[in-house]
């Protein structure tokens, strides 16, 4: 590991490594690449078509389905077992598929760490080193690399030397301001990542350049060990909790359906294993067999339209239904609600008055800092200046600067100002910029608290002073260390650029029921600045630090200071407090709480081991992609509600009439084929869930699909549409010739078969949540698909293939009576819906 090579001085390390500062010879890099192998994170492997299919099967319906069609087979129910069986290999298949596809866009976004790096190589040990270019797969322990501005840290490396060297390591970390790197000579320290010695692969260089020797490659590095970490069991999301909790409960009517039937067969009417064909038929009709097909039709197509229209990658399918599901978005500051890019705010005099010669000042310096200095690097503060004082270098001709050191806190810059004389501007950290001014004790008090006072209101603080000096004066030289008397100028202060898409975003969040919560590592002043500007309340800023209890660090929507252990205790206490949490990191440090949420969502740039925790992939860092993501997994969840609605409470109303049939009448009610033959003309109208589009008010709050809700729900119209098939008998048996009328089975057969298609086609039409609740003309896909399904329960019995299913044409009187049952099934199911509506919450 890095912590272990890297201890010690400077010498003990390179002693170590058997290296130097000038570098491998490339004999020894090769001998060396073959020992410690290619300087690669370690890739998962992708599951294999029969493991993905196989995993498919643990869901709970998919698995029942698949033991009815073996217990189908056993009893020689042939159809019911082909049928059974063809439905699970589809579902397989489809699930199978989906995940492939999110797959194969997740290789195409690995990326490694760098594509080269600048090495010092030598052909033999006598030559001097040549610095070259080595695709960073061949980096090895004990080579020296050379780091400037914009370069991407390849592996973990010690420093040899080091000029105003700062690096972004958010990746690691989650702070947005770049961190101080020095070349110390002394131990480097436990190896934590903020040691100053010490650079870690998946760093960014800010500003400066620098020297560094090799320590770790590969499997060795921090950033591998986080790759490395285990997923652990991960507890299932929202969706895997509401539909396996739904599940069991249909699974323990399913499994105790069969022996009921039997028995009640048995002891009342003497029939034996002859009736288990039908008991088993029974038992699939109460099963929603289309479920697996549903759920993973709808979340594969909303899944395909997000990748293809907001480049958003849904990697595992069930995923999609817990974003439409989440109440909760926790977000970091610093690249989703703000730019990683300063913008500056005011200028200040001493007394704290607004005075734009302070800005033109700190631009100069800025303008000739980046002329003048040795290797220079854009800072984004000075990018600021100039961008908001406009054109000054012109004005002044300059001498000499020197950047910004983070050790001495502050740059210079000499311009040439009235005959003989230059003019020496400073700019940096308002304490080492005071401290070199000419002020009394008490002065300087009152400047550092007018400083305090913008840093807590969320901004960024630079001093701005300078010194009239003659040319050739010690103290005009912009590298002398130390030089006094300057002139304090004021203040310029600078507020975080907001995301250009964050406040839209944020209230279309704010409008689906989102609430969204900022775990920062920043300051809390700026953090809360940055909410109170986008139109968020941050209420009490909390710190990670301040309370002890995550749930209470849960309750803010603004908590600072957080480390990547305070983002999981706060997600995990927010899930255990019944909330669906989606979770944004792009870094090293976000993993753990990536893993913690109920789905979690990192940007394609994210690095990789986020990315590989994430379940979606956000082509940007972007509110509005989530929002869209939230969207279309509200539409797929809304469908998969709107098919358990419609079927289990069908489905319940048919086994319950089946069931009183079945003791009432001398014959079985249906026959197994026609059951059969009911179920698959019932499923294949229900494909049209899959395609419908779900009602306003099914976007608006989170889609979660509640076992108890969905269970009274399907208990009320369950019972409901069996009093309809009841009704349906008594006309059968009573309205046209009298009792003796069911002794004819076809007849009955056919009737029932009708009246049943018939009322599962008003049960799609009136209890789905659909375009009929916007108010759109057009039928949608449901309607079309409810009037197939009852011109086929109208057609099918006169025909040939009815005659092949044992049924026959129905007198014409039928068509006339049952219309009466239909027509007040219809009326019944109308007010008992709106009744339910209006005492949902």
């Amino acid at each position: 590991m890095a912590s272990e090579t890297a201890g010690g001085t400077t010498l003990e390390v390179l002693r170590r490594l058997a290296s130097g500062p000038r570098g491998l010879t490339e004999t020894e890099a090769a001998a060396r690449l073959l020992t410690h192998g290619e300087n690669a994170l370690p890739e998962r492997r992708t599951p294999s078509w029969p493991r993905r299919c196989a995993h498919a099967l643990r869901d709970p319906f998919t698995a029942v389905l698949l033991c009815l069609g073996l217990v189908s087979a056993a009893v020689a129910s042939w159809g019911t077992a082909v049928v059974i069986l063809a439905l699970v290999a589809v579902s397989c298949v489809l699930r199978a598929s989906g995940e492939h596809r999110a797959d194969r866009s997740m290789a195409a976004l690995r990326e490694l760490v760098a594509g080269t790096a600048t090495v010092l190589r030598r052909d033999t040990a006598d030559e001097p080193p040549r610095p070259r270019e080595v695709p960073v797969t061949e980096l090895v322990p004990g080579d020296v690399l050379r780091l400037g501005p914009g370069d991407l840290v390849p592996a973990d490396v010690r420093l040899l030397r080091a000029r105003g060297l700062t690096v972004h390591q958010a990746a690691l970390t989650g702070e947005s301001a770049p961190v101080d790197k020095r070349a110390v000579e002394g131990p480097a320290g436990s190896g934590a990542a903020d040691d100053s010695p010490l650079c870690f692969q998946g760093s960014t260089v800010a500003t400066g350049s620098g020297t560094a020797v090799v320590v770790a490659t590969g499997d060795g590095t921090r950033f591998a060990a986080a790759h490395r970490q285990p997923a652990g069991h991960r507890e299932g999301g929202a969706f895997d909790r509401s539909v396996h909790g739904i599940s069991w409960v249909l699974i323990r009517f399913m499994l105790l359906t069969p022996p009921l039937v039997l028995m009640a067969n048995a002891a009342l009417r003497g029939r034996g294993l002859e009736t288990l064909p039908f008991a088993v038929a029974v038992a699939v009709g109460l099963t929603p067999e289309m479920l697996p097909v549903i759920v993973t039709t709808c979340l594969a197509r909303g899944a395909a339209l997000l990748a293809r229209s907001h480049g958003v990658i849904v990697k595992r399918l069930p995923a999609l239904h817990d974003l439409g599901a989440v109440d909760v978005l926790c977000v970091d500051k610093t690249g989703t609600l703000t730019q990683d890019r300063p913008v500056v705010e005011r200028a200040l005099d001493p007394v704290g008055r607004d005075d734009p010669e302070v800005l033109r000042w700190a631009a100069v310096g800025a303008w000739w800092t980046l002329q003048l200095a040795e290797l220079p690097a854009p800072d984004a503060l000075d990018e600021s200046l100039l961008e908001a004082a406009g054109p000054v270098g012109e004005e002044y001709d300059g001498v000499d600067a020197v950047p910004f050191d983070p050790v001495r806190r502050f740059s210079t810059a000499v311009v040439r100002g009235s005959l003989g004389r230059h003019t020496v501007v400073v700019t940096g950290a308002a304490e080492a910029v005071v401290e070199r001014c000419t002020t009394g004790p008490g002065e300087r008090d009152r400047l550092l608290a007018l400083a305090a006072r913008e840093a807590n209101a969320g901004l960024r603080v630079l001093a701005v002073a300078t010194a009239d000096r003659p040319a050739g004066a010690p103290g005009a030289d912009p590298r002398g260390l130390t030089f006094r008397g300057l002139t304090l100028l004021g203040l310029v202060t600078f507020r975080d650029a907001l995301a250009p898409t964050a406040a839209e975003a944020l209230r279309g969040l704010a409008d689906r029921g989102v609430t969204v919560k900022v775990l920062t590592g920043d300051h809390p002043a700026t953090a809360a600045r940055a909410c109170r500007e986008l139109g968020l309340d941050p209420g009490e800023v909390r710190t990670a630090a301040q309370p002890a209890d995550p749930e209470a660090a849960g309750e803010a929507t603004v908590v600072a200071r957080c480390t990547p252990q305070d983002k999981a205790r706060i997600v995990t206490a927010l899930r255990a407090a019944g909330h669906t949490v989606g979770f944004l990191g792009d870094g090293v440090n976000d993993v753990a709480a990536l893993r913690a949420a109920d789905v979690g969502l990192a940007p394609r740039s994210a690095v990789g081991v986020a990315r590989e925790s994430a379940d979606v992939v956000l082509a940007e860092k972007d509110l509005t992609a989530i929002g869209h993501a939230i969207t279309a997994g509200r539409h797929a969840s809304g469908n998969i509600a709107s098919y358990l609605r419609v079927t289990l409470s069908s489905n319940l109303g048919n086994v319950v009439a089946m069931l009183a049939a079945g003791l009432l009448l001398p014959f079985l009610p249906m026959l197994p084929a026609q059951v059969l033959a009911q179920n698959l003309c019932f499923d294949a109208a229900q494909l049209a869930f899959a395609h419908d589009r779900p009602g306003a008010a099914a976007l608006r709050g989170p889609a979660v699909l509640r076992p108890r809700c969905f269970l009274r729900f399907v208990t009320g119209f369950g019972l409901l549409n069996a009093v309809a098939d009841l009704a349906t008998f008594a006309v059968l048996a009573f309205a046209l010739d009298g009792p003796d009328a069911v002794d004819d089975e076809a007849v009955f057969h056919s009737a029932w078969f009708t009246e049943n298609l018939l009322t599962q086609a008003l049960v799609m039409l009136l209890l789905r949540t659909g375009r009929r609740d916007e108010g759109s003309s057009a039928p949608g896909p449901v309607g079309l698909a409810a009037a197939g399904l009852a011109a086929v329960g109208l057609l099918l019995p006169p025909s040939p293939l009815g005659t092949a299913l044992g049924m026959t044409a129905l007198p014409a009187a039928y068509y006339l009576l049952p219309a009466v049952v239909l027509g007040l099934y219809a009326l019944a199911l109308t007010a008992a819906r709106a009744r339910h509506r209006r005492r949902q919450p």
